[in-house]
């Protein structure tokens, strides 16, 4: 059942949150261990926005000059280092939380050639909050009644508040669009 629920999360693309939720939700009953997922998370994250990274770093100055590139969208590309101007080195926590954002963010601080010692740091704090956050959340919260009851619900929610930001941002840019 749970591994089911999972792999159709997955499939549906759902935000990265709502399957650590889901995750903490199954290890409260008892079916994972929170320590192991926990740990495997937080490698996964970890060392997938290192590669992310390390990627920007190599090739990203070739990929800006470039006007179509196949596997990226440059209006996401432009909004993530325009996000990452206004927010510095936070960019790299607080982008963790929003679903298009996250996996740009990474890529543009290598493009911006910040020091790999400063990324690691942001990378790892945001990680570690990221997965207690949400795997947490789906832990502590997950067996109550009303969020097994209303589960699919709770997942919507989170997918919901999880981009939220970027449907802000959205309205934001319309609204500036139609005064100009």
């Amino acid at each position: 059942m749970f591994w089911i629920c999972i792999e159709e999360l997955y499939r549906l693309k759902v935000p990265g949150d709502s399957i650590l939720f889901a995750t903490g939700a199954f290890a409260s009953i008892g079916t994972l261990n929170l320590f192991i997922l926990f740990f495997v998370f937080l490698l996964a994250a970890v060392l997938g926005d290192t590669v992310n990274y390390h990627i920007g770093k190599k090739i990203g100055n070739s990929i800006l000059e470039k006007e179509n590139v196949k596997f990226i969208n440059m209006e996401y590309l432009k909004k993530a280092h325009i996000f990452y101007g206004k927010h510095g080195s936070m960019t790299i926590v607080i982008g963790r939380f929003i679903p298009v954002i996250r996996t740009f963010v990474p890529f543009v601080a290598g493009i911006g050639e910040m020091s790999y010692s400063r990324f690691i740091i942001y990378n790892i704090l945001g990680g570690f909050l990221w997965i207690i956050l949400f795997l947490g959340g789906g832990y502590f919260f997950g067996n109550l009644p009303f969020i097994k009851h209303n589960f699919s619900f709770v997942l919507i929610a989170i997918i919901l508040i999880s981009i939220m930001p970027a449907i802000i941002a959205f309205i934001k840019e319309r609204g500036n669009k139609i005064i100009e």
